[in-house]
C-alpha cells in the first residue's frame, strides 16, 4: 500500500530566509532558492544518505526502514554551517535552524494508477506528540511522530492537484494525481541536535520501542552479521566491498510473506519460519521460477541455508498436478500455475541446497513429491505440458498462455509464445531426470531409479538429433513449433551446456558458446535475441505495448550472465580469471539506477541503459 507519498522539506536559516530542500515551498513563505542543491547521494552500510547544500549550510538526510516493520525513519542533521555568522550575543550556542516538514499522503494500492481518487476524507487526530491519519477501514492508520528539539505541529490542510509523476508519464500511464497533507511539523536543528520523522502503520508500542539511534544501531548490527555470515560461507573469500554490497542487496529479496496465515501456522508447527523471495522491485511479488533460479545466490552463497530450506519446503506444499506455482498474486493465498519451467528449476534449486547443506532429511521428504512431478510430466499435465512419447522431449503450450521465462503478454497477445519443444525446457527436463535418477537410487535403490535413467537417455539422444541447427552452427530455439523449427538465435541454448547435467553433446559446446559470445554477449548479460532478426529491438522504451514487444526481443537480461559463465567454465575449465572478467560490467551498475543493486534488464546496445525493475532478484543472485 502507498501511505506516505513524500515529505516536503524546508530549512529556515538563522536570518529567517527559507531554503527549499524537497517539494514546494509553504504558502506565504519567502524562498531564497528554488531548491537545495543535492551534493551527495550515497549508501552507508546499504542505507541511503543525501546531502544538500542550502546556502552556507549542509543538511544531511538519512533513511531507515527497520527490519520486519512497515515503518520509515527519516533523520535530518546539520553537518556543516560553512561561514554562517556567529550568534549576535556572542554565546557559545551553535546556530539554530528550523526544519519544516510537510507529510503528503495518498492512500492507495501501490500498483493503482496515480490518478486514483483519495479513499474518502482523511481523519487527522493528535494525541500529545503522536499524530494519526486515518482513511477507510481497509487501510491501517498512518502514525507519525517527530522526535527532536522543540518539535510542534501546525494544522494547515492542503490538497495539491495535478501533481505530475514523471516516470508514469514516460511509461505511458496516467501521470497526474492529487495528494493531501494535514499540515506541517517544525523542529529546531543545530549541529548537535538532529531530528527524526517516524511514519508507520505498526502499533505505537512497536513504533516507539526503540529510539532512532537504537533502531539504527540494531539495523547496522543486523547488516554486519549478514556480511560476516556470507564471508564464512565463502570460506576464505576476500572482504571485497562489492561482495558486501551484493550481500546487502540480496537481503532485500528474502522476505516473510504477509497474509499467508496457513503457511505461517504450518511452518511454526514444524518449528520453522515461512520465507519467500520477491522477484523484483517495485512491482513483482514472489514468482516460482525467479525464486528457484535465485535461491542459490540469495541464500546458499550468503550463509542463509536455513532460509533456503524453509523456501523449498513451502513451495513443495504447493505442488499441484506436478507443477509449482508460477506466482502468488498480490494479496492472494492461492498460486497461479501457468509455467513450464519453474517446476524444473525446483529440481535445480534442491540440488544446490542438498549439495551445500548435506540435508538428506529434507531430500528424503521431497523425493516422493519429485517423483509425482516427473510422472505428471511423463503423462501430461496442465497447459499441455507433457512428454512426447515418440522422442521423450518435453513439449508445452496452450493458446493465450506464456509458459516459459520469455513470458511477455499484452492483452491477448503473447509476444514470444514458443509453443512446442523449447530448448531450455528440454535442457532442464533432462537435468531434472538425471537428478531424480540419482536421488531415487540413493533413497530407494537402482531398480526404482532405472526408469528415470531410460527417460533421460531417450531425451538426450532426441535432443542432440533434433536441436542441432547445422546452418546456424548452434541450437534451434524451439522444435516442432507452430511454424516448424525456430532458428532464432536466443540465449536459451546456453542451458544445454550450463546445467549440472548438460544435455548437449560436449563436441558441440564450443560452437554454441562461440555463437553466444559473438551475437548475444554484452557487458551486462546476454541479449534475448540476436541483432539482425526481424523482431530485434535495440531499446526497451515507450508505453507498455512497446516495452513488452522489446522485453525478450533483444533486451539484455542480467541474470543470464550466470549460466553463461557456467558454460564458459565447462568449455574453458582453467580460465576462472577470464570468466570473472565477464562480471566487470556490472560493477558500474551498482552506482547507477538503484544504488547498491542490479537492474532487471538493459538496452541491447551501448550505452546499455538499465531498464525494467530497478532491483531484480535473479540479477543480484547470479
Amino acid at each position: 500500500m502507498m501511505m506516505l507519498n513524500y515529505v516536503s522539506e524546508q530549512l529556515v536559516l538563522p536570518g529567517g530566509a527559507v531554503e527549499s530542500v524537497v517539494g514546494e515551498a509553504l504558502a506565504g513563505r519567502p524562498v531564497s532558492a528554488a531548491a537545495g542543491r543535492l551534493v551527495e547521494f550515497r549508501l552507508d552500510a546499504g542505507l541511503p544518505v543525501w546531502r544538500y547544500q542550502l546556502g552556507d549550510v549542509v543538511l544531511e538526510k538519512s533513511l531507515l526502514l527497520p527490519h520486519l516493520q512497515n515503518s520509515v525513519y527519516v533523520t535530518y542533521r546539520i553537518v556543516s554551517t560553512g561561514d554562517a555568522p556567529p550568534v549576535a550575543d556572542g554565546s557559545a550556542e551553535p546556530p539554530l535552524y528550523r526544519l519544516i516538514l510537510r507529510p503528503v499522503v495518498h492512500f492507495r494500492p501501490h500498483d493503482a494508477p496515480v490518478d486514483t481518487r483519495h479513499p474518502g476524507p482523511y481523519r487527522f487526530s493528535a494525541m500529545g506528540d503522536r499524530y494519526e491519519i486515518a482513511g477507510p477501514p481497509e487501510f491501517p492508520p498512518l502514525r507519525i511522530s517527530v522526535q527532536g528539539r522543540g518539535g510542534a505541529f501546525t494544522l494547515d490542510a492542503v490538497e495539491t492537484s495535478q501533481h505530475t509523476f514523471r516516470l508514469e508519464e514516460q511509461r505511458g500511464y496516467e501521470s497526474k494525481g492529487e495528494q493531501w497533507s494535514p499540515g506541517y511539523f517544525h523542529v529546531e536543528l543545530t549541529e548537535h541536535d538532529p531530528c527524526t520523522l517516524i511514519a508507520s502503520v505498526e502499533s505505537w508500542e512497536t513504533l516507539l520501542a526503540l529510539t532512532p539511534d537504537e533502531a539504527l544501531r540494531a539495523e547496522r548490527g543486523r547488516r554486519g552479521r549478514l556480511i560476516a555470515a556470507a564471508r564464512r560461507a565463502a570460506s576464505g573469500h576476500s572482504g571485497d566491498p562489492v561482495e558486501a554490497e551484493l550481500v546487502l542487496a540480496a537481503d532485500q529479496f528474502v522476505i516473510t510473506p504477509a497474509g499467508r496465515v496457513e503457511d505461517a501456522a504450518r511452518a511454526h508447527a514444524a518449528g520453522e519460519e515461512v520465507r519467500t523471495v520477491i522477484a523484483g522491485y517495485h512491482w513483482f511479488t514472489d514468482w516460482g521460477r525467479d525464486t528457484m533460479i535465485s535461491l542459490e545466490g540469495l541464500t546458499l552463497t550468503t550463509g542463509r541455508a536455513e532460509e533456503a530450506g524453509f523456501i523449498l519446503r513451502t513451495f513443495a506444499h504447493y505442488v499441484r498436478d506436478g507443477l509449482i506455482p508460477n506466482m502468488f498474486p498480490e494479496g492472494g493465498k492461492l498460486g497461479l500455475y501457468h509455467t513450464a519451467d519453474a517446476t524444473l528449476w525446483f529440481f535445480h534449486a534442491i540440488d544446490r541446497y542438498v549439495e551445500t547443506t548435506g540435508d538428506e532429511t529434507t531430500l528424503h521428504a521431497l523425493v516422493p513429491i519429485l517423483i509425482t512431478i516427473a510422472e505428471h510430466h511423463l503423462k501430461g499435465t496442465r497447459f499441455r505440458i507433457g512428454v512426447d512419447p515418440r522422442d521423450g522431449l518435453l513439449r508445452q503450450g496452450e493458446e493465450g498462455y506464456q509458459l516459459t521465462w520469455m513470458d511477455a503478454k499484452v492483452g491477448d497477445w503473447v509476444v514470444t509464445p514458443r509453443r512446442g519443444k523449447a530448448v531450455e525446457i528440454n535442457a532442464l527436463w533432462y537435468n531434472a531426470l538425471k537428478l531424480l535418477e540419482g536421488w531415487v537410487r540413493l533413497t530407494s535403490g537402482d531398480d526404482r531409479a532405472a526408469p528415470y535413467a531410460r527417460h533421460a537417455e531417450q531425451a538426450r539422444a532426441s535432443f542432440n538429433a533434433r536441436f542441432w541447427n547445422e546452418q546456424g552452427g548452434c541450437l534451434f530455439d524451439v522444435v516442432d513449433g507452430e511454424a516448424g523449427d525456430d532458428p532464432s538465435c536466443r540465449p536459451n541454448q546456453i542451458f544445454a551446456i550450463a546445467l549440472k547435467h548438460p544435455v548437449l553433446d560436449p563436441a558441440r559446446w564450443a560452437a554454441v558458446l562461440d555463437v553466444v559470445c559473438e551475437r548475444l554477449l554484452t557487458p551486462v548479460g546476454l541479449r534475448s535475441l540476436a541483432p539482425g532478426s526481424p523482431d530485434y529491438k535495440a531499446r526497451y522504451f515507450g508505453d507498455l505495448r512497446a516495452r513488452d514487444a522489446a522485453y525478450h526481443q533483444g533486451t539484455v537480461w542480467a541474470w543470464l550472465i550466470g549460466p553463461f559463465i557456467d558454460a564458459w567454465l565447462k568449455v574453458h575449465p582453467d580460465d576462472r580469471a577470464g570468466a570473472r572478467r565477464f562480471l566487470d560490467g556490472f560493477i558500474p551498475n551498482l552506482s547507477a539506477g538503484a544504488l547498491g543493486t542490479i537492474s532487471e534488464i538493459f538496452d541491447a546496445e551501448a550505452p546499455y541503459t538499465p531498464r525494467g525493475c530497478v532491483s531484480q532478484a535473479w540479477s543480484v543472485a547470479e
